[in-house]
C-alpha cells in the first residue's frame, strides 16, 4: 500500500515566529487604526496595554498545551483531546470563523489601499489578483511562505521604528505635548474602565496570530520547545510595538481627528512624517497586507487539513497533501475561493467574526489547561505548577470571557448563528448526537507521541 504524503518538519524557531508575525502583521495596527481609535474613544494606549495582559495569560495557556500536545489543529485539537470530542468539534467550528475571515480582511484592505492609489482599477480586481498569488505561493510550500514572510515582516518593523523615531524627534522639538515621559496616555479624567475594556475588545485583533503557531506543530522542528518559545517572542514583540506606538501617538497628536476611519492611518502618518513617510507607509502596508494574507491562508489550510484528517470534514478532499509540495492543496484552493467574499463585505464586518472566533477559542484553551490540572493529568504539584496550570489560565479565561461579552450584539448574534449551524452539522455527524466522532489524531501520530513520552 502506497504511503500517503504527509506534512514535512522543516520550520525553525525564526521561521515560526516570522509566520506568526506575518499572520498578525505588525502593520495591522495601522490598517485597523481608525476602527480601533473610535472603539477605544481615542484611548489606544490603555486599551492595547489591557489587551497585552489578556493575551499574555492566554498565550501561556497555548504554550502549555503546545508542549503537551505538539499536534497541528490549535484549539480544536486541544479541546477534543482534553475535554470532549464533540465540544472540540464546536470549538474548531468557531475557530474556522476566525481563520476563514482572516485572509478576507487581508484582501479587503489590499483592495482599499490599492484602489486609493489607482482609482481607475476597481478593488475587486486587486482582490482577485491577490487571492490567486497567495494561493500559488502557499501551494509551493511552507518554507516559501516563511522566507517571503520574514523579509516583509522585517520591513514592517523597520517602518514602525522609523515612525516612532519621527514622533520622538517631534516631541523633542516641542511638538504635541512636548514631552517624552508622561502618564497622560494611560490616565486621564475622561478615561473609564468601560472605555478601556471596550477598546481592548476591539484592539485584541492586533494580537491575534500567536494561536496560529500551533497549527504549524507538525511542520516545526522540535515543536514541544519551539512553539512555546515562538508564542512568547511574538506576543512580546507585538505588545512592545503597539503599546509604545500608541503612547507616542497620544503625545504627538493628543487631539487627533480624522475624516474617514479607513484612511485614518494615512492621515496620521502624513501629519507626523509628511509626504516621504506617507509614500513609505503605503509601500510597507501593501507588503504587510500581502504577508498577512499569505500566513492566513497557511493557517486556515492546516486547520482544515486536521479536521479533514479526523474525518470531521470530508477526508478525501480536506486531508489531501500534494505528493511533491507537501501542502494541503485543496484546502488552499478552498480557502482562496472563500476569500473572494472580500469583494462583497466590509472590513468591519469581517473583523467582528474574527474576534468572535478567536476569543471563543482562547477561552476554551484556558479551560483545557485548567482541566488537565484539576483532573490530575498534570503530575507536578509545586507552587510554580499551580500558577502556570491553574491561576494563570483562570485569569486568562476571566479576561477573555469579559472581552467576549463586550462584543456588540450583531457580532454575538452572527457568531451564535454560526455555532447553531455547527451544532446541526455535529448532529448529522453523530446521528443525532448518539454516535461518536472519529478519532482525534491518526494512530501513527498517537504512537509517535507515546514513544517520545516514554523516551523522555
Amino acid at each position: 500500500m502506497e504511503k500517503e504524503p504527509e506534512l514535512k518538519r522543516t520550520l525553525t524557531l525564526f521561521q515560526v515566529v516570522m509566520l506568526g508575525l506575518a499572520w498578525n502583521t505588525p502593520m495591522i495596527y495601522f490598517s485597523v487604526f481608525g476602527v480601533a481609535f473610535e472603539g477605544a474613544s481615542g484611548f489606544l494606549t490603555p486599551a492595547y496595554a489591557v489587551a497585552v495582559l489578556a493575551v499574555l495569560f492566554t498565550g501561556a495557556s497555548y504554550a502549555v498545551m503546545a508542549k503537551k500536545m505538539p499536534i497541528s489543529g490549535s484549539a480544536y485539537t486541544f479541546v477534543k483531546k482534553t475535554m470532549n470530542p464533540k465540544l472540540g468539534f464546536i470549538v474548531g467550528w468557531v475557530l474556522l470563523l476566525n481563520y476563514l475571515f482572516a485572509p478576507i480582511i487581508a484582501c479587503i484592505t489590499f483592495g482599499i489601499f490599492l484602489n486609493a492609489q489607482f482609482p481607475s482599477i476597481p478593488p475587486a480586481i486587486w482582490i482577485i489578483g491577490l487571492t490567486a498569488i497567495l494561493a500559488l505561493i502557499t501551494i509551493s510550500g511552507v518554507n516559501s511562505s516563511a522566507n517571503i514572510s520574514s523579509i516583509f515582516v522585517i520591513l514592517q518593523l523597520v517602518f514602525i521604528v522609523i515612525f516612532c523615531g519621527f514622533m520622538i524627534y517631534g516631541l523633542g522639538n516641542g511638538a504635541g505635548t512636548g514631552t517624552l515621559i508622561s502618564i497622560q496616555p494611560f490616565l486621564n479624567n475622561d478615561l473609564s474602565l468601560s472605555i478601556v475594556l471596550a477598546g481592548a475588545s476591539i484592539v485584541i485583533f492586533s494580537f491575534l496570530g500567536f494561536d496560529t503557531l500551533t497549527t504549524l506543530s507538525e511542520e516545526t522542528i522540535n515543536p514541544k520547545k519551539t512553539i512555546p518559545k515562538a508564542i512568547f517572542i511574538m506576543i512580546g514583540v507585538v505588545g512592545v510595538l503597539h503599546v509604545s506606538t500608541s503612547y507616542f501617538i497620544h503625545l504627538i497628536v493628543p487631539n487627533f481627528t480624522f475624516q474617514n476611519p479607513d484612511s485614518a492611518a494615512l492621515e496620521l502618518v502624513s501629519l507626523v512624517g509628511g509626504s516621504f513617510l506617507s509614500s513609505f507607509f503605503i509601500t510597507v502596508l501593501i507588503a504587510a497586507i500581502f504577508t498577512q494574507g499569505l500566513a492566513s491562508v497557511n493557517a486556515v489550510s492546516r486547520l482544515l487539513y486536521v479536521m479533514g484528517r479526523d474525518s470531521i470534514l470530508p477526508s478525501r478532499f480536506f486531508s489531501y497533501v500534494h505528493p511533491k509540495y507537501k501542502t494541503p492543496v485543496f484546502n488552499i484552493i478552498f480557502s482562496s475561493v472563500v476569500s473572494l467574499l472580500a469583494i462583497f463585505i466590509t472590513i468591519d464586518q469581517a473583523l467582528r467574526f474574527v474576534n468572535f472566533g478567536a476569543l471563543t477559542a482562547f477561552f476554551f484553551v484556558n479551560l483545557c489547561v485548567i482541566t488537565l490540572y484539576v483532573s490530575k493529568k498534570t503530575k507536578e504539584r509545586s507552587v510554580k505548577a499551580m500558577i502556570v496550570n491553574l491561576i494563570s489560565p483562570i485569569v486568562g479565561a476571566v479576561f477573555i470571557i469579559w472581552l467576549l461579552f463586550l462584543l456588540d450584539v450583531p457580532t454575538l448574534l452572527g457568531g451564535l448563528a454560526w455555532v447553531a449551524i455547527g451544532m446541526i452539522y455535529l448532529g448529522y455527524l453523530t446521528k443525532g448526537f448518539k454516535g461518536a466522532l472519529p478519532r482525534t489524531v491518526p494512530e501513527k501520530i498517537e504512537l509517535e507521541l507515546k514513544e517520545k513520552k516514554a523516551v523522555s
